[in-house]
């Protein structure tokens, strides 16, 4: 493997990296990233494997020795420190970050996006231990556009919807809206998080993902993820899509939205993992502003790219349209707008994205629909029990 060089030419050494939650959507991606193009270690830790296994065996593999795994909740495991004490980085991504669970199970939320990531924080910060950690777009809330009256010519200004990372306001809707538990808890622990870095020296990293797009995001129920549960909004419609269902619009879908690959994404955190000098203390947004979509031109775009894909004819009534409070339950509120201003990555580390929006869902459309039918015929050839 060639020596890589850091962005300001400097050898890069190779590193051990703790990375809490490696077994889901981004951490699957990342370490793959880091097996293939790296001479870094993995300590990848997660409850489940099951998107990494690919990594993990056989022994022949190129990278044999440079990943292992560790299974283990963080909630209660006594071996979490003596692994972030092994580490050169630790990358936290363990978040219960799917809206349905939000108002539903606010306190598995907060406790999950707050409580837990708590003795995470403590031991990076106790052993001098650098640390990248995966919040949330959703901090930032609603804009202040979203507050200024529907004819208001203020709404065409961008400093009034576009999200920068030193600057916006966050704004939450009121305590009974209890969809903005994980919004509150994920901003809590930034500013925890932060408040280590100026009062003890910690040397952080804190990513806001923008809806981050791909193979193996989010779950499809009943085939790799539980046979109840609504997930995140693509993960939806792709499951809608598959079995041949009208797609659900919350509220109109007039919430707009920005989509960025996975692929592209990984690309940014792998810049923050190797010049800490460059990213230590940031914040950075990770999406891809020219990706902006209505939640219903979405659902569109979807079913046109995924009849591409499939061959199958489109539905006679792809879309119907459900109230919030019917979909997701009591409680719920959401945002009208998430558009990343993306300066200080831009400035810092380079990056910009690339993938367009009909790129990404012709990727994730035809991996989806492939995996669910090979799970269909799979479980179609298990043997009838008499």
């Amino acid at each position: 493997m060639a020596a890589r060089m850091d962005l300001d030419g400097r050898l890069i050494k190779p590193m051990t990296i703790c990375m809490i939650g490696a077994g889901g959507f981004i951490g699957s991606h990342l370490c793959e990233k880091l097996m293939a193009e790296t001479p870094h270690k993995v300590l990848a830790l997660d409850v489940y494997n099951d998107k990494i296994k690919h990594l993990l065996e056989p022994d022949s593999l190129p990278w044999a020795g440079r990943i292992e795994f560790h299974r283990i909740n963080i909630k209660h495991d006594s071996r979490l420190e003596g692994l972030i004490k092994m580490a050169d980085l630790t990358i936290n991504l363990a978040a219960i970050c799917t809206p349905a669970d939000y108002n539903t199970r606010p306190l598995d939320t907060i406790y999950s996006n707050f409580i837990d990531a708590l003795p995470v924080v403590k031991y990076c910060s106790e052993n001098n231990k650098r640390l990248i950690h995966f919040s949330t777009c959703e901090v930032y809330g609603k804009t202040i556009g979203s507050f200024l009256p529907k004819d208001s010519p203020l709404r065409k200004d961008p400093a009034y919807y576009v999200l920068k990372e030193d600057t916006s306001p966050c704004i939450f809707g009121s305590i009974e809206k209890q969809r903005w538990s994980y919004a509150c808890a994920k901003q809590l622990i930034e500013r925890l998080i932060y408040a280590e870095g100026v009062e003890n020296g910690l040397d952080f990293t804190i990513v806001r993902p923008f809806n981050w797009i791909g193979p193996r995001m989010d779950f499809i129920p009943g085939i790799d993820g539980p046979s109840e549960g609504v997930p995140r909004v693509l993960a939806c419609f792709s499951n809608n899509l598959l079995r041949r269902e009208p797609l659900k619009l919350v509220d109109g879908g007039q919430s707009q939205r920005t989509f960025v690959y996975i692929k592209d994404a990984i690309e940014a955190v792998l810049l923050m993992i190797e010049n800490p000098d460059r990213a230590n203390g940031h914040i950075f947004n990770v999406g891809n502003p020219n990706n902006e979509v209505t939640v219903r031109q979405l659902a569109e775009m979807m079913t046109q790219v995924y009849t591409k894909v499939s061959g199958e004819p489109m539905l006679q009534s792809p879309s119907i349209d459900v109230s919030s409070k019917e979909f997701y339950g009591e409680g719920y509120d959401d945002s009208d707008k998430r558009i990343p201003d993306m300066t200080i990555i831009n400035k810092q580390l380079g990056w910009n994205p690339k993938t367009s929006l009909w790129d990404l869902l012709e990727s994730t459309l035809t991996y989806q629909h492939r995996t669910y039918a090979e799970a269909i015929k799979k479980s179609m050839a298990k043997p009838t029990a008499f």
